[in-house]
Protein backbone atom coordinates (compact mmCIF):
# COMPACT_ATOMS: atom_id res chain seq x y z
CA UNK A 1 0.00 0.00 0.00
CA UNK A 2 2.68 2.31 -0.54
CA UNK A 3 0.71 4.14 -2.92
CA UNK A 4 -1.31 5.18 -0.17
CA UNK A 5 1.64 5.82 2.06
CA UNK A 6 0.25 3.80 4.46
CA UNK A 7 2.25 0.73 4.49
CA UNK A 8 5.08 0.76 2.20
CA UNK A 9 8.67 0.41 3.63
CA UNK A 10 9.18 3.81 4.45
CA UNK A 11 5.99 4.44 6.31
CA UNK A 12 6.92 1.62 8.61
CA UNK A 13 10.67 3.12 9.21
CA UNK A 14 8.38 6.70 10.08
CA UNK A 15 6.45 4.95 12.17
CA UNK A 16 8.84 3.07 14.39
CA UNK A 17 11.06 6.24 14.14
CA UNK A 18 7.62 7.73 16.00
CA UNK A 19 7.51 4.68 18.36
CA UNK A 20 11.25 5.17 18.93
CA UNK A 21 10.62 8.85 20.38
CA UNK A 22 7.76 7.67 22.37
CA UNK A 23 8.87 4.63 24.02
CA UNK A 24 12.47 6.61 24.96
CA UNK A 25 10.07 9.53 26.55
CA UNK A 26 8.24 7.22 28.62
CA UNK A 27 11.30 5.29 29.80
CA UNK A 28 10.06 1.85 28.42
CA UNK A 29 12.31 -0.75 27.33
CA UNK A 30 11.64 -1.80 23.33
CA UNK A 31 13.05 -3.27 20.50
CA UNK A 32 11.38 -2.38 17.28
CA UNK A 33 12.08 -3.87 13.68
CA UNK A 34 10.55 -3.26 10.30
CA UNK A 35 8.59 -5.64 7.71
CA UNK A 36 7.18 -5.74 4.44
CA UNK A 37 5.45 -8.25 2.25
CA UNK A 38 4.07 -8.61 -0.92
CA UNK A 39 0.49 -8.81 0.16
CA UNK A 40 -0.83 -8.94 3.87
CA UNK A 41 -4.28 -10.09 2.50
CA UNK A 42 -2.95 -13.73 1.27
CA UNK A 43 -2.40 -16.12 3.90
CA UNK A 44 1.08 -17.42 1.26
CA UNK A 45 2.72 -14.22 1.63
CA UNK A 46 2.32 -14.14 5.16
CA UNK A 47 4.51 -17.36 5.48
CA UNK A 48 7.99 -15.48 5.22
CA UNK A 49 7.24 -14.27 8.24
CA UNK A 50 6.73 -17.34 10.36
CA UNK A 51 10.28 -17.52 11.26
CA UNK A 52 10.29 -13.61 12.52
CA UNK A 53 7.43 -12.71 14.54
CA UNK A 54 8.08 -15.37 17.32
CA UNK A 55 10.64 -13.31 18.30
CA UNK A 56 8.68 -10.25 19.09
CA UNK A 57 5.86 -9.62 21.98
CA UNK A 58 2.98 -7.73 19.70
CA UNK A 59 2.55 -6.57 16.28
CA UNK A 60 1.33 -3.74 14.01
CA UNK A 61 -0.34 -3.68 11.17
CA UNK A 62 -0.28 -1.20 7.85
CA UNK A 63 -2.32 -2.59 6.18
CA UNK A 64 -6.18 -2.78 5.60
CA UNK A 65 -8.35 -4.07 7.67
CA UNK A 66 -8.52 -7.54 5.94
CA UNK A 67 -5.06 -7.67 6.41
CA UNK A 68 -4.91 -6.85 9.77
CA UNK A 69 -7.40 -9.64 10.36
CA UNK A 70 -5.47 -11.97 8.32
CA UNK A 71 -2.45 -11.12 9.86
CA UNK A 72 -3.96 -11.79 13.60
CA UNK A 73 -5.23 -15.32 12.29
CA UNK A 74 -1.88 -16.06 11.12
CA UNK A 75 -0.63 -15.60 14.52
CA UNK A 76 -2.69 -16.49 17.22
CA UNK A 77 -0.59 -16.01 20.01
CA UNK A 78 0.72 -12.60 19.43
CA UNK A 79 -1.59 -9.28 19.98
CA UNK A 80 -1.58 -7.29 16.67
CA UNK A 81 -2.67 -3.88 16.87
CA UNK A 82 -3.83 -1.57 13.75
CA UNK A 83 -1.82 1.09 12.50
CA UNK A 84 -3.91 2.92 10.29
CA UNK A 85 -7.66 2.92 9.92
CA UNK A 86 -9.41 1.67 6.78
CA UNK A 87 -11.87 4.51 5.45
CA UNK A 88 -12.77 3.00 1.86
CA UNK A 89 -12.14 1.67 -1.34
CA UNK A 90 -11.36 4.61 -3.42
CA UNK A 91 -9.35 6.10 -6.13
CA UNK A 92 -6.35 8.17 -6.25
CA UNK A 93 -7.96 12.04 -7.63
CA UNK A 94 -4.01 13.45 -7.32
CA UNK A 95 -1.05 12.49 -5.64
CA UNK A 96 -1.79 11.91 -1.51
CA UNK A 97 -5.66 12.52 -2.46
CA UNK A 98 -8.41 9.50 -2.30
CA UNK A 99 -11.57 9.37 -3.24
CA UNK A 100 -14.44 6.60 -2.13
CA UNK A 101 -15.83 4.91 -5.06
CA UNK A 102 -17.03 1.87 -3.82
CA UNK A 103 -18.74 0.29 -0.46
CA UNK A 104 -18.70 -3.24 -1.63
CA UNK A 105 -22.37 -3.39 -0.98
CA UNK A 106 -22.88 -6.53 -2.73
CA UNK A 107 -25.58 -4.77 -4.52
CA UNK A 108 -24.17 -2.81 -7.65
CA UNK A 109 -26.19 -0.69 -9.75
CA UNK A 110 -23.65 0.78 -11.77
CA UNK A 111 -24.91 -0.81 -14.82
CA UNK A 112 -28.23 0.84 -13.91
CA UNK A 113 -26.66 4.44 -13.24
CA UNK A 114 -24.49 5.12 -16.17
CA UNK A 115 -21.00 4.12 -13.71
CA UNK A 116 -22.01 6.46 -10.95
CA UNK A 117 -21.94 5.13 -7.43
CA UNK A 118 -25.47 5.98 -5.67
CA UNK A 119 -23.99 4.33 -2.47
CA UNK A 120 -21.35 6.71 -2.38
CA UNK A 121 -21.82 9.77 -4.18
CA UNK A 122 -25.31 10.44 -2.68
CA UNK A 123 -26.01 11.59 0.66
CA UNK A 124 -28.32 9.17 1.51
CA UNK A 125 -26.90 6.47 -0.24
CA UNK A 126 -29.93 5.92 -2.69
CA UNK A 127 -30.91 3.73 -5.26
CA UNK A 128 -33.81 5.21 -6.51
CA UNK A 129 -33.21 9.15 -7.44
CA UNK A 130 -33.19 11.89 -6.58
CA UNK A 131 -34.78 13.13 -3.63
CA UNK A 132 -36.78 15.86 -2.42
CA UNK A 133 -33.63 17.85 -0.88
CA UNK A 134 -31.85 17.97 -4.28
CA UNK A 135 -30.68 21.32 -5.23
CA UNK A 136 -31.49 20.50 -9.18
CA UNK A 137 -26.96 20.21 -9.50
CA UNK A 138 -26.05 19.88 -5.86
CA UNK A 139 -27.16 18.42 -2.63
CA UNK A 140 -29.26 19.80 0.09
CA UNK A 141 -26.09 19.01 3.03
CA UNK A 142 -24.18 21.61 0.93
CA UNK A 143 -24.79 23.72 -2.34
CA UNK A 144 -20.35 22.35 -3.20
CA UNK A 145 -21.44 18.57 -3.33
CA UNK A 146 -22.69 17.32 -6.59
CA UNK A 147 -26.31 15.69 -6.56
CA UNK A 148 -25.19 12.57 -7.74
CA UNK A 149 -28.40 11.32 -9.10
CA UNK A 150 -28.42 14.98 -10.92
CA UNK A 151 -25.18 13.62 -13.08
CA UNK A 152 -26.84 10.32 -13.16
CA UNK A 153 -29.30 12.06 -15.09
CA UNK A 154 -26.67 13.46 -17.06
CA UNK A 155 -24.50 10.46 -17.66
CA UNK A 156 -27.55 8.27 -18.58
CA UNK A 157 -28.88 10.85 -21.09
CA UNK A 158 -25.72 11.89 -23.00
CA UNK A 159 -25.13 7.76 -23.11
CA UNK A 160 -28.85 7.32 -24.79
CA UNK A 161 -29.88 4.97 -21.69
CA UNK A 162 -32.02 7.72 -20.25
CA UNK A 163 -34.54 5.38 -19.40
CA UNK A 164 -32.82 3.47 -16.76
CA UNK A 165 -33.61 6.37 -14.38
CA UNK A 166 -37.42 5.11 -14.62
CA UNK A 167 -36.50 1.47 -13.40
CA UNK A 168 -36.89 0.81 -9.74
CA UNK A 169 -34.60 -0.80 -8.28
CA UNK A 170 -35.09 -2.82 -4.98
CA UNK A 171 -34.09 -1.75 -1.69
CA UNK A 172 -30.49 -2.63 -0.79
CA UNK A 173 -30.13 -6.02 0.37
CA UNK A 174 -27.94 -6.00 3.67
CA UNK A 175 -26.79 -9.56 3.66
CA UNK A 176 -23.82 -7.81 3.32
CA UNK A 177 -23.24 -6.82 6.59
CA UNK A 178 -23.17 -10.78 7.68
CA UNK A 179 -19.71 -12.08 6.96
CA UNK A 180 -19.21 -13.09 3.47
CA UNK A 181 -17.54 -15.65 1.43
CA UNK A 182 -17.31 -16.12 -2.39
CA UNK A 183 -15.95 -18.91 -3.90
CA UNK A 184 -15.46 -17.81 -7.65
CA UNK A 185 -17.34 -20.86 -10.69
CA UNK A 186 -14.65 -23.24 -11.47
CA UNK A 187 -13.38 -23.54 -8.40
CA UNK A 188 -16.62 -24.50 -6.36
CA UNK A 189 -15.43 -28.47 -6.73
CA UNK A 190 -12.26 -27.84 -5.77
CA UNK A 191 -13.41 -25.72 -2.86
CA UNK A 192 -16.01 -28.14 -1.62
CA UNK A 193 -13.53 -31.12 -1.60
CA UNK A 194 -11.13 -29.13 0.97
CA UNK A 195 -14.40 -28.35 3.05
CA UNK A 196 -15.07 -31.88 3.23
CA UNK A 197 -11.59 -33.02 4.40
CA UNK A 198 -11.70 -30.08 6.88
CA UNK A 199 -9.49 -27.84 5.23
CA UNK A 200 -11.82 -24.76 4.64
CA UNK A 201 -15.16 -24.41 5.64
CA UNK A 202 -17.23 -21.49 4.83
CA UNK A 203 -18.57 -21.16 8.40
CA UNK A 204 -15.91 -19.47 11.09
Amino acid sequence: MSVCYAGGMKEVNILNDQLTVSFKQDDVPFQIDGHTVERQCNMQYLAELDKIVPRYDALMSMACGAGCQYLAERFPDIPVYPAINTMFIGVDKEVGMFEERCRACGNCVLGLTGGICPVTRCAKSLFNGPCGGTNITSCEINKDVPCAWFDIYERLKAIGQLDNIKKIKPPMEWQNTTRGVFVQEGYEERFEKKEKKGILSRVH
